[in-house]
């Protein structure tokens, strides 16, 4: 999703800090999480949203499925 949205392949970086990487801003953020909401069913609280939380591939990815989970 990352790759469709950014045109951005992080599969060889995915413990990588995206926001370093110049991957993820603060705009960025927001056209994930709203994909993500759209394509998962979900909603991302936005207490979820902090740097540290959503801040690597695999972290995204896991907060995911705990949010599928709830």
């Amino acid at each position: 999703m990352i790759d469709d949205l950014f045109m951005e392949d992080v599969s060889d970086m995915m413990d990588e800090d995206l926001f370093d990487a110049g991957v993820l801003d603060s705009m960025a953020v927001v056209e994930l999480v709203v994909a993500l909401e759209s394509k998962f069913g979900i909603k991302v609280p936005v207490s979820e949203m902090g740097r540290d939380d959503w801040n690597t591939a695999n972290k995204i990815i896991e907060g995911v499925k705990e949010l599928r989970n709830a």
